[in-house]
């Protein structure tokens, strides 16, 4: 049987165009002799679609479409495997059920639920769905098709040291001697995630000696990005196919193949570096979302350093560089350079370029002050007024020109909180706010892989916020090769700072300093601009502390 695995980039709510979409993918399958085309978790819906799950009212427009692409699907030769939201059966105690639907001719030949519901990092699946208590393998083209939907397969025994459920939808399956399994999952793209998923499926394939499918949405959802990245395994855990990843695509493999991989056009299979794969998880994920939420261009300050480059980069790739504008606001302390290097990179993106000096009203501020600040001294207040001001400057213009402020801080940055409230925090997206500096430097690097873009300038320069005279940011942090790495430990993998100075040999008073700083701040971090999601712990719905608490270190 000749399956399709149709990624697709669905828009939370936008059932019109996702059931278009999928109806298109579907014809374009069916026309090229797939009998089943495969759609990825709540494709009807997009996913995630949070408390709008709460609205019975979306829960029945979830259940009109399946009823309406049911109909539009009738006449195709190929059968439709599609994920929606619907209504729970009385007595659930949840509103909805996250489900998997096979169509036909017009008829639903099997409604499968989803079994485990993650409750961890990004994912609260728990607070929205009821959970399968059963499941069923179903009849088809003379074979017997096992349904999963994504978490379903990632509770294996076998390859994960510890689990996070009692259960295995996946063996109980396995009892009913299926022919095949399919997996349909809206798996966001971290680090390493990928090859995760393959080695995963392909461990499943070779113990149940069963070919494997899995078809993954793809695009952006607020701080979510989806890689798409779908593929089949043959039985003997073999790849059979592999769709694209970041972007659309319907990749076509036959059911019993066993060798020949059906690759798409252009795309690296291995995922050993994943330096390129960031980069276009960052560039569809601010693609998607500035289009998404109805707007077309954005906006963002060029301080003349390698955060704001790669941002205006990044965004010159997601939205062509005409969408752009890029605004240079120097102080009486921002160097020449910062200046020149800002516009030769503007030049070699192709982008909008202007320049509004602060030095003036940052005079009028003080002037304004000067009376309340009698007797004091110049401090970060000093610093963090210069910020503000240019974040005021950002804003007018996003409200005349109707463009997003992109933000430029960094992972480094906003873990110790060496940044500014309503300053250089303000804005609509963080970019690069999953991105460590050091990594920062490296996507840097890739995006001059074949020649200049980002000047070398700003690449060898020393990192400076540029807010006081002869300002480094080795003036009140580590460096970033000692800082990133505890911030690593510390943030994403919750380790002590006796676990990290034993690991990694730094000073213990260096490790404790970041501690404190990461600890304090927690504050501006609640306040910040959502983050593209890179690593499995990023700042966000996925790392919740209290504001008001006392840490030991």
């Amino acid at each position: 049987m000749k399956i399709a695995l149709a990624q697709i980039n669905p828009t939370v709510g936008d059932f019109t165009g996702n059931m278009a979409k999928i109806v298109s993918a579907s014809q374009r399958a069916a026309g090229s002799g797939a009998r089943l085309t495969v759609f990825s978790e709540l494709v009807i819906c997009g996913y995630p679609p949070a408390d709008f799950l709460d609205k019975p009212s979306f829960l029945a427009q979830c259940a009109e479409t399946l009823d309406q692409l049911c109909q539009a699907t009738a006449g195709l030769p190929t059968a439709v495997l599609v994920g929606v939201a619907l209504p729970a059966p009385k007595g659930a105690g949840k509103r909805a059920v996250n489900a998997a639907v096979l169509l036909d001719k017009g008829r639903v030949l099997l409604e499968q639920h989803k079994m485990l519901l993650p409750f961890y990092d990004v994912f609260d699946e728990q607070r929205y769905f009821a959970p399968a208590n059963a499941q069923r393998v179903v009849e088809f083209e003379g074979e017997r098709l096992a349904i999963t939907i994504c978490e379903d397969a990632w509770n294996d025994k076998n390859f994960w040291p510890q689990r996070l459920y009692p259960v295995d939808p996946i063996e109980d399956l396995m009892r009913q001697k299926p022919t095949l399994l399919l997996n349909i999952s809206a798996s966001p793209f971290w680090h390493g995630k990928r090859e995760i998923r393959q080695r995963m499926l392909s461990t499943i394939a070779q113990r149940h000696k069963i070919p494997v499918f899995l078809c993954n949405q793809v695009g952006g959802n607020d701080s979510l990005v989806f890689d798409g990245s779908s593929f089949g395994m043959a039985a003997d855990g073999g790849l059979i196919a592999q769709a694209a990843s970041f972007r659309e695509d319907i990749v076509m493999a036959e059911s019993s193949a066993a060798a020949e991989v059906t690759v798409a056009p252009g795309l690296a299979v291995a995922f050993e570096d994943e330096t390129e794969a960031a980069y276009q998880a960052l560039v569809l994920g601010t693609r998607d979302y500035v289009l998404k939420t109805g707007f077309r261009k954005v906006l963002l300050g060029l301080s003349g350093g390698i955060d704001s480059a790669l941002v205006a980069a990044i965004a010159a790739d997601a939205l062509g560089p005409e969408n752009v504008m890029c605004v240079g606001m120097p102080s009486q302390y921002s160097s020449t350079g910062s200046v020149e290097d800002s516009r030769k990179l503007a030049a070699n993106l192709g982008i909008r370029f202007e320049i509004l000096p602060i030095a003036p009203l940052y005079g009028e501020f003080m002037h304004t002050l000067e009376t309340l600040f009698a007797g004091t001294r110049p401090d970060l207040t000093e610093e963090n007024l210069q910020s503000r001001i240019r974040g005021t400057l950002l804003m007018a213009l996003s409200n005349k020109f109707s463009s997003l402020v992109l933000t430029t801080g960094n992972k480094s940055e906003m873990s110790v909180g060496y940044c500014t409230l309503y300053g250089d925090m303000v804005g609509a997206l963080a970019v690069i706010g999953d991105l460590v500096k050091t990594r920062v430097y490296a996507l840097s690097h890739w995006v001059n892989r074949n020649g200049e873009i980002i000047p070398e300038a700003i690449l060898t320069k020393a990192p400076s916020a540029e807010l006081r005279p002869d300002q480094k940011d080795t003036d009140s942090l580590p460096p970033y090769e000692v800082l990133d790495p505890i911030l690593e430990a510390y943030v994403e993998r919750y380790e002590t700072t006796a676990q990290i100075v034993a690991a990694y040999g730094f000073p213990a008073s260096t490790v404790e300093q970041v501690v404190r700083l990461v600890e304090r701040t927690e504050y501006k971090r609640q306040q910040a601009a959502p983050v593209l999601k890179l690593t499995p712990k990023s700042f966000g719905s996925g790392r919740r502390f209290p504001i008001a608490a006392r840490v030991q270190v």
